[in-house]
């Protein structure tokens, strides 16, 4: 069903008019692109299916609201595995165009400028939840790698690539373990790609729970001009998702205004691996108070240096805790099997908060449960609903790991900094 987007209602949604496509030749061409196939002799190619209109050999046609046209050069009908190159095709027929990268998944092709604002309604898909963190056999491989993982990922619109910030790693997402067997496959026999794959690290944070001041004083000296920066600050905890603050309260410029940006960087620059486990921090205020300059040696590398250490001086006074990702999860099972995965999702620290009756005899478990606990998760579903049950899952939150276990990533970043240094 197309539809037609005229505008904004009063809501901010968006105002739907119904377009009914008609199977006559004559009309201006509606299609849709319902397949991306990557070739390996043809290259990237569109399969679409005319709904309306006539599209010929040396047809300029419009992708979605772009402004720009192409021309369609080689019109294929396929039949089967077979590309037979045609000089037209009408309303039912499904063709595809060769060699046109910005075509995508879901597009709507049409040859009037007016008709920019025509659309499909979505088509619904599973959401990709099983992940697998991916990496080249070969160092040297990785732009080749994301360049064939974008090309799987153009094909399936069940396969998505993301690049947490927190882990810096490629993971790949797909609907299962088999799912993502089959590309892993596609990658070795297709595109002659050997890879590494992991279970994905958990994005834990670090934040503080009291607050605290810290000082520090960074002198050097070795010959000639040195360097000295001194910097007193205080942190305070901040409500969960707000990210961090810096406040400049320095009197009487005890800091030179020019080194203020100095001793942000130096702070931020700790930001990026918390002091107790070495996870990025969030949810923290930094007021810088006070501090001291020397009018030869003061470099602003001297005060980046003197804001992270103070930083860290203070983040460890102030209760610091790690925090890990908490999802929102619904599971679907046959209702004979509702107490098993109850009870398990309740052995791994999950919460169930209610329950309502599905489709054919099943039942939707809504709850939240921690990120780390969900490793191998479909495995166990499997084995306790007898292959029949699914589920999804969406962040929600940050909070607090258990003490124990806090206590055993500090002393494994404490074990890890010791072989550093």
């Amino acid at each position: 069903m197309f539809y037609r987007s005229t505008g904004q209602d009063s809501d901010g949604g968006e105002r739907r008019k119904e377009v009914r496509a008609e199977p006559v030749p004559d009309k201006h061409v509606l299609a849709h692109v319902f397949k991306i196939v990557m070739d390996p002799y043809v290259g990237k190619m569109a399969v679409f299916r005319i709904h309306q209109g006539t599209v010929t050999r040396d047809s300029q046609l419009y992708i979605g609201d772009a402004r720009q046209p192409f021309k369609v050069a080689h019109l294929l009908l396929l039949q089967g595995k077979e590309h037979e190159e045609v000089p037209r095709a009408g309303p039912g027929d499904i063709c595809a165009v060769a060699k046109i990268d910005e075509i995508g998944f879901d597009a709507v092709l049409h040859d009037a400028t007016e008709d920019g604002n025509i659309h499909l309604i979505p088509l619904e898909f599973p959401t990709p939840i099983y992940g697998l963190a991916i990496e080249p056999a070969r160092r040297g491989n990785e732009q080749r790698m994301a360049e064939v993982l974008h090309k799987l990922a153009a094909e399936d619109p069940c396969l998505r690539i993301e690049h947490p910030a927190g882990t810096n790693e490629t993971v790949l997402l797909g609907l299962g373990e088999f799912h993502l067997r089959c590309m892993l496959e596609r990658l070795t026999d297709q595109y002659k790609l050997e890879v590494i794959t992991r279970p994905p690290r958990i994005a834990y944070r670090e934040t503080i729970s009291g607050s605290a001041e810290g000082h520090h004083r960074h002198k050097k000296q070795t010959g000639g001009a040195g360097q000295f920066g001194e910097v007193m600050l205080r942190v305070e905890p901040l409500p969960r998702g707000t990210g961090f603050e810096f406040v400049d309260a320095v009197k009487g410029g005890a800091i030179p205004g020019q080194f203020i940006p100095a001793v942000e960087k130096g702070i931020r620059q700790a930001l990026d691996c918390g002091p107790l486990a070495g996870f990025p921090m969030q949810d923290v205020r930094v007021t810088v108070l006070d501090g001291k300059s020397h009018p030869v040696d003061s470099k602003e590398v001297a005060f980046a240096t003197a804001g992270r250490k103070a930083f860290v001086d203070a983040v460890l006074k102030a209760r610091p805790s790690v925090l890990e990702p908490v999802v929102d999860i619904e599971v679907m099972m046959p209702d004979s099997t509702m107490g098993d995965v109850i009870g398990d999702l309740s052995s791994k620290r999950g919460q169930v908060h209610g329950t309502r009756t599905g489709a054919a005899n099943t039942v939707i478990v809504a709850g939240k449960v921690p990120l780390s606990e969900l490793n191998d998760y479909q495995s166990r579903l499997n084995s306790l609903t007898g292959g029949h049950g699914s589920y999804t899952i969406q962040f929600s939150h940050y909070e607090g790991v258990p003490p124990g276990q806090q206590d055993k990533m500090a002393a494994q970043h404490k074990a890890q900094v010791d072989v550093g240094s």
